[in-house]
């Protein structure tokens, strides 16, 4: 099956987020993943956050393998923090958000029936078995 990745910052998170994920929505039977990440440097295609740039090739690479081992699609949301002041600022909207609740970045959850169903935080998100369980967990 297919991954669509749609990339969001804070200001246009909302939209993204309210649309993709829609509660009620989950008879679709895609897979819903949020991934929240540092943001990126376009000059050397890298984030200030090095778990980011550890994690992001595993999260990526057992995404594609788990779409294309199931029988569903993936919405994979990558939901860019800002700059790192941005970040560490404790009124950072997704660190007090109760839905989201980060604590550090990266951050993948999986979506289900509205609210997280699985959860991967900054210290294991690099684990490719990790990745697999939050993936694959079942609804």
């Amino acid at each position: 099956m297919t991954v669509e990745k749609v990339d969001a910052t804070v200001a246009d998170f909302d939209a993204h987020f309210d649309k993709l994920f829609a509660a009620g929505d989950d008879a679709e039977g895609k897979v819903k993943l949020l991934l929240f990440l540092a943001d990126r440097d376009a000059s050397s295609n890298q984030t200030w956050c090095p778990d980011c740039n550890v994690a992001e090739p595993v999260i990526y690479d057992r995404v594609e393998a788990a779409a294309k081992g199931k029988e569903k699609d993936v919405v994979l949301l990558r939901a860019y923090v800002g700059d790192k002041p941005t970040w560490r600022d404790p009124a950072h909207p997704w660190r007090a958000d109760p839905r989201f609740r980060l604590t550090g970045v990266p951050t993948l959850i999986r979506w289900e029936n509205g609210a997280a169903a699985a959860r991967l935080g900054d210290d294991e998100a690099h684990l490719a078995d990790k990745v697999d369980a939050v993936v694959n967990a079942s609804n």
